[in-house]
Formats: C-alpha cells, sequence, structure tokens
C-alpha cells in the first residue's frame, strides 16, 4: 500500500492506497476535527453505536470469510447497554475484522478503516466534512490513477534505451547470416526477448500470460524500477554475447547469473531510489507542462 496525504482546512488526513481498491483511510486522523487530543476516545464512541455495529457487521459479512458472526452478534446484543463500550482492538480481536485495522507506532500508527467504513464514520463527525473527505479522496485517486499511466510510460521507456543495440545484434549476427524468413525472424526476435525473460523472471512471456491470464499486458509492463534498469542492462550483455557468436544456451546461464549479481546490488541500493525519485519529479513536471 502507498500512503499518501489529503488535506481538508488545516488537517492532514492519511490514505492507504492499494491498486485492487481496497483502500484504507485513517479514523485517528478524521477523530482530530472532533477532538484533537483524545482520538481513540472519539472512535470507540462511534464504535459502540448499535447502529454502527450493525454497519460494520454487514460490511464484514459481505468482505471478509473469517468473520466471527457469533462474536459480532454477540456484540450487537450488548450494544446500546448502560455502560457498554468496545474499542477498535477489541472489536478486530473478537471478530478478526478486516475492515479496521488498528497499529501502534509514532510513524503510520493509528486507526485505519477501508474507505467504506470511513465514509460513514465521517457522516457522524459532520456530514459537510464527509462531502469534502469524497471529494478530495476522489480527486487523489483520479492523481494517482494518472501518475501510474505516466509512469508505466516512462518505466517502459527505460527498457527502449539499449533495444535497438539489442535487435541489431540480433540482425546482424542471428537472422540475416542465416537468411530466414520474415517470419522465422520474428520467431527469433520473440526467441531472444524469452532468453532475457527467462534470464531475470524465471519464465517465458507464455508462461506469465498462463499464469497471469486475468492481467492485460505482458511481465515487463509489471516490472519495477530495479528489474528494469536490470533489464537495460542485460539487453546490452545479450548483444555481447551475441556478437562474440556465443549460443543461446551459453548466454542464458551468463545473462541469468548476471542477473542475479545485479538484482542483489541494486535493491534497495541509494542509486535507484534516487533514480525512482528523479522519475517521480520528471512525471510531475510532464504533468504541469500538459
Amino acid at each position: 500500500m502507498k500512503n499518501k496525504k489529503i488535506e481538508i482546512g488545516s488537517q492532514l488526513i492519511t490514505v492507504n492506497l492499494s491498486e485492487r481498491e481496497n483502500d484504507y483511510i485513517s479514523l485517528t486522523d478524521i477523530a482530530r476535527f472532533k477532538d484533537t487530543e483524545a482520538t481513540g476516545i472519539v472512535i470507540a464512541n462511534w464504535l459502540s453505536r448499535k447502529y454502527t455495529i450493525q454497519f460494520i457487521g454487514a460490511w464484514e459479512q459481505l468482505h471478509n470469510p473469517n468473520f466471527n458472526v457469533i462474536e459480532f452478534n454477540n456484540i450487537k446484543n450488548e450494544a446500546g447497554s448502560n455502560g457498554f463500550i468496545v474499542s477498535s482492538s477489541r472489536w478486530i480481536k473478537r471478530t478478526n475484522a478486516i475492515g479496521i485495522r488498528s497499529s501502534v507506532g509514532r510513524y503510520g500508527g493509528g486507526t485505519f478503516a477501508h474507505k467504506d467504513i470511513a465514509f460513514e464514520f465521517a457522516t457522524w463527525i459532520s456530514p459537510e466534512f464527509k462531502l469534502y473527505l469524497i471529494k478530495e479522496f476522489q480527486r487523489l485517486k483520479i492523481e494517482e490513477s494518472e501518475r501510474l499511466v505516466l509512469g508505466w510510460d516512462a518505466k517502459r521507456m527505460l527498457t527502449k534505451i539499449n533495444y535497438k543495440i539489442h535487435t541489431d545484434a540480433i540482425k546482424d549476427n542471428i537472422i540475416f547470416p542465416q537468411k530466414l524468413s520474415g517470419k522465422m525472424a520474428d520467431i527469433t526476435y520473440a526467441n531472444e526477448a524469452d532468453v532475457l525473460n527467462v534470464a531475470l523472471f524465471g519464465m517465458t512471456a507464455k508462461q506469465w500470460k498462463e499464469k497471469n491470464k486475468n492481467r492485460s499486458g505482458n511481465m515487463r509492463d509489471y516490472a519495477d524500477v530495479t528489474q528494469l534498469v536490470c533489464l537495460a542492462n542485460l539487453e546490452g550483455l545479450n548483444a555481447e554475447f551475441i556478437r562474440a557468436g556465443l549460443s543461446q544456451k551459453e548466454r542464458l546461464l551468463k545473462l541469468n547469473a548476471s542477473a542475479i549479481a545485479q538484482m542483489k546490488s541494486l535493491i534497495g541500493s541509494v542509486g535507484i531510489k534516487k533514480l525512482e525519485k528523479q522519475m517521480d519529479e520528471y512525471l510531475r513536471d510532464l504533468k504541469i507542462k500538459k
């Protein structure tokens, strides 16, 4: 999940965005509109209402196959009685709920709820506040969607840096010397692409597609910056190996060994983090210019 902030008035609301629309919003931040310090009490007061218990219980039964319905019914029967109060942690522990999450910590701690539940909590805080929250949340989702589209284009640009070098080496040293037909040339290009795919991802494009039938595009579309940097390097290496006359099997073994070594060096490196930051800045500038 990605942590983002939306601003309503002078208050920042933390949002955990998910690619699968499983977004969570900080109830702790929302509660500050009611009481800047006793946020836990505000949340507990809302959770202890009979209607709230019924609502979040209904949500869990729709989305959570492991929801403890027996405990939910016990809590629902207790709700509304004198002295009844339930905290978020107690609710989660007793019912195995997933719609509300609670954690401790200076950074990223607090109580979060799925957006469906968070919007309901916002209604209790203030109907006007809920409208502002929905509007800002929708704006954030649109911005994130646009950023992902631009990011996809930028990441694919990395794989094209060495693409011509790679295909020229195939053409000059594999296709033309053997005078292959156009159809066979296409097959050769595809096979060479799969040499890189197997070396880095451990499978061919066809194998990936069979395992990911519900996804559009190909495995390279879902690669991260580290993998794409490694892939660009492998394209250059493969071009040199082709010119040196190495067999496909020899090249695959050498490329795989290089991919393993590169990924170990690149993952978590300062350079990759800087590249990711620069790419984000570039995409923001591009969006502004558009």
